[in-house]
């Protein structure tokens, strides 16, 4: 594997001084234990300069000389439990000083070796997850998002050309890869394959069109939401392959527009795109109990009805009643689970939060009934479409 199209696994920090001081203390925590193995067993030695037998600093000596493989000869082992001891104890604790002190010649001849089992084993427990391509502005929001739905950060895998760019990904907990989406291999390494959805936020909308036939060409079934500045490249990302197309550059302006002649609608409009404050736009199944019923009776606030590959807006009756199949795209509170209906306690009929007006009102300003002709069912007794 070369440099250049490493996969980059999250590992945690440790500082060099931290390191040091651990081998250190592994060291003294070596040496002070083999010192009291001869200390206990003194009368088992002979100091051949002294007859006078051995000291505890004779200990300390002999213990050095011995770790660090000097061996003099002055001190020996003479008894058959020493010698038993040497080779039970010391000669083990011997080597395990010499690991300590040669630890960081061992770490970098390792290091290789255990990342590359940490690599197989990452790689053969991935399954369904994300890739995002690009970890600039886009990508990061597209990330965070996903975090804040409940996603783990270990579902997300980061591609981007940059060295710099996925290390720094690399330092926020996501696995990333070095390198250029647009080539096979390096899809490949993000297991793209194997993913449920990729997310393409690049800088150009020519190379998210080469992203996107390329995950395409490998991942028949991925689901491609890609994002582009120019809103004439839409139709091209979409016969590429792409399941979804975003236009930042086209969204931004209309969001300015719509400030410009409705600053409570873009407000709201920005709570519903901001995740995790405010109101929150999720797409859920139906539930059980609103099979057979009208989407106005949903407890959250209907957008779009999801059948099959149609979308049937909030004028469409269609879309009445609601089948087993079918998926919601609702309005609620950030804090509403996206399966249930609203938290207990609150107002099914009220999305926004600090004021924001009650939406489908026909003094409304807020809410999505204001924005470009999108409407929802008011889920209150007797509304209506």
């Amino acid at each position: 594997m070369t440099d250049q199209y490493r996969v980059l696994l999250p590992r945690s920090k440790v500082s060099p001084q931290l390191q040091v001081g651990r081998r250190l203390l592994a060291a003294l925590l070596v040496l002070t234990s083999t010192v009291l193995i001869v200390y206990f067993d003194r009368g088992g030695y002979r100091d051949n300069a002294d007859d006078g037998g051995v000291s505890f600093l004779d200990c300390v000596y002999y213990t050095t000389v011995t770790l660090s493989t000097t061996g003099y000869g002055d001190i020996a082992p003479v008894s058959d439990g020493a010698r038993i001891a040497n080779i039970l104890l010391v000669t083990p604790l011997r080597v395990l000083f010499l690991i300590i002190l040669i630890g960081t010649t061992l770490e970098a001849l390792t290091d290789r070796t255990r990342e590359q089992w940490r690599l197989s084993r990452w790689r053969s427990q991935l399954r369904d997850h994300t890739v995002v391509v690009g970890f600039g502005t886009k990508g990061r929001s597209a990330a965070q998002t996903l975090l804040s739905t409940g996603v783990g950060r270990d579902r997300i895998v980061v591609i981007d050309p940059s060295h710099h760019v996925a290390k720094a990904a690399n330092d926020e907990g996501y696995v990333s890869v070095a390198g250029d989406a647009t080539r096979s291999d390096v899809l490949a390494r993000a297991e793209v394959r194997r993913a449920k959805q990729i997310v393409i936020a690049t800088q150009r909308d020519d190379t998210a069109v080469l992203v996107t036939l390329t995950a395409r060409q490998l991942n028949p079934r991925l689901k491609i939401v890609a994002a582009v500045r120019e809103e004439e490249n839409v139709p091209l990302l979409r016969q590429s392959g792409a399941d979804s197309v975003i236009t930042s550059a086209s969204a931004a302006g209309r969001l300015l527009g719509l400030s410009v002649l409705s600053p409570h609608a873009s407000s709201v409009m920005e709570d519903l795109i901001q995740q995790g404050s405010g109101l929150s736009l999720n797409e859920r199944p139906v539930t059980k109990a609103e099979v057979g019923c009208s989407p106005r009776e949903c407890k959250d606030l209907v957008v779009t009805v999801v059948r099959g590959h149609r979308l049937l807006g909030y004028d469409n009756p269609e879309a009445d009643p609601l089948q087993s199949t079918d998926r919601v795209v609702v309005i609620h509170r950030s804090s509403t689970p996206h399966a249930g209906g609203p938290a207990a306690g609150t107002d099914p009929t009220h999305t926004g939060t600090g004021g924001a007006a009650r939406p489908g009102g026909p003094d409304s300003t807020g809410g999505a009934g204001g924005t470009g002709g999108v409407g929802f069912w008011r889920n209150e007794r007797g509304g209506g479409r």
